[in-house]
């Protein structure tokens, strides 16, 4: 019993590692327009939705105990070979997402860190992505029994920094700013708060460690998500609290618009050393621990792709692409988060889980169940591609926060006059 327990605390701070990665570094930018209290609730119902999806294909893996469990095969065998490439797509689409979106954060982090401003196309930004990328691809590259003796570590280190930046940022939170709500801003949010909650890639592995017992899987699992669910609050509070949200050049609104990462307007605004180096060392630290856990996936169904190969090809056909995408577009943070999120991450751990639900259970609660995720996951999937499509008025929406902020502005400043004002 006690093996038992202490396996189910380990995968628990597994999953909260895979889950504290670049969702964390862009949730304060994508939900700072939507405020505190909208934010909290579809925090709620998407982490409520991803974890029925991750019990759905835990269920799946446990039933067949495959050592080479995988979710193209899995989709094929309810939805046939238009299934199981419709998952390859999605699951490249994922994990190349990620990968982008982790080079050019990091960049921009340190970028910013070196310079005091983001920056995009210079030469420092050239050299730095290729650093940054050498780095991160090596250590990835080494496979999992090399980066697991430092991911301990690295965690330990993670959550201590994230302790430290929470309580020097709690310092200057202003509480006024976290009583903006504004719906509008809602459908730009859900697909990074999606990305946030996202660890299902490793819930095969998850599974094999822990025998094929569903109830401590889905223990560990909910455990997981919880601490990961906290974190991601806290950090949306204080991102929130902290950042104005249209006024001035480290506002929530700029760095949504430059894909920067949280950490960056953040240590502007806070102007202490301490916590722009702390800011970095978390924010790398994240990057790192969730760069290998997806890399090393990617390598291993680039390795069934490709149907083996060389070490050195798989290796490039991994980590190239990524480059390349975060070389031409310095900026695609903010955006690779969302694609991924809204496109990848809502139709295979979404979508397709919510069907083999329904097609399994033949009770009307059960579909019901199923069918109301499902549909929450297309329409964020609809949502995503239609504000890809420019379908979606971004810049009426961010026009509208404007004159919601300075509003809101005006009647600070006029509410303390009018109450000190002597009565004639």
């Amino acid at each position: 019993m006690a093996r038992k327990k202490q396996g189910t605390v380990m995968i628990a701070l597994l999953v909260t590692g895979n889950l504290i990665g670049a969702g964390i570094l862009a949730l304060p930018m994508q939900t700072g327009g939507v405020g505190l209290l909208y934010s909290f609730l579809a925090m709620v119902v998407c982490c409520g939705a991803m974890y029925f999806s991750a019990i759905v294909l835990a269920r799946e893996a446990v039933e067949r105990k495959e050592e080479n469990f995988n979710y193209p095969s899995l989709y094929g065998r309810y939805l046939g070979p238009f299934g199981k490439w419709l998952a390859t797509g999605a699951n490249l689409l994922i994990l190349y997402g990620l990968l982008t979106a982790y080079i050019g954060g990091g960049t921009s982090i340190i970028v910013s860190t070196i310079s005091g401003q983001a920056g995009s196309g210079s030469i420092t930004t050239i050299i730095v992505t290729l650093l940054l990328f050498a780095g991160l691809s090596a250590f990835t590259a080494g496979g999992s029994g090399f980066v697991a003796r430092y991911n301990q570590l690295l965690m330990l280190f993670l959550g201590l920094s994230f302790v430290i930046l929470v309580i020097m940022g709690a310092g200057r939170v202003e509480l006024d700013r976290m009583l903006f709500r504004n719906l509008r801003f809602l459908p730009i949010a859900v697909p990074v708060i999606l990305t946030a909650f996202h660890f299902h890639n490793i819930i095969p592995t998850i599974c094999k460690d822990m025998e094929w017992d569903l109830a401590a899987i889905s223990r560990a699992m909910f455990i997981g998500m919880v601490i990961g669910f906290t974190m991601n609050l806290i950090w949306v509070g204080v991102g929130i609290g902290v950042l104005p949200l249209t006024l001035g050049s480290n506002s929530i609104l700029q760095g949504f618009q430059q894909g920067l990462p949280a950490t960056v307007p953040l240590g502007k605004i806070l102007a202490n050393p301490m916590f722009s180096a702390v800011a970095m060392a978390f924010s790398l630290t994240a990057i790192c621990t969730s760069y290998a856990a997806n890399g090393i996936g990617l390598m291993d169904f680039n390795r069934d792709l490709l149907g083996g190969g060389s070490r050195l090809k798989i290796i490039m056909a991994t980590f190239l692409p990524p480059l390349f995408i975060a070389l031409l577009f310095p900026t695609v943070f903010l955006k690779a988060i969302g694609v991924v999120g809204g496109v990848g991450i809502a139709l295979l751990f979404g979508v397709l889980p919510a069907v083999i639900f329904f097609i399994k259970n033949t009770k009307r609660s059960a579909r019901i169940l199923a069918l109301a995720v499902g549909l929450l996951f297309a329409a964020a999937l609809l949502i995503d591609l239609s504000n890809d499509f420019g379908l979606i008025n971004t810049d009426a929406i961010l026009q509208d926060l404007q004159k919601k902020e300075a509003l809101q502005e005006k009647r600070q400043v006029f509410i303390p006059l009018t109450q000190h004002s002597p009565i004639i």
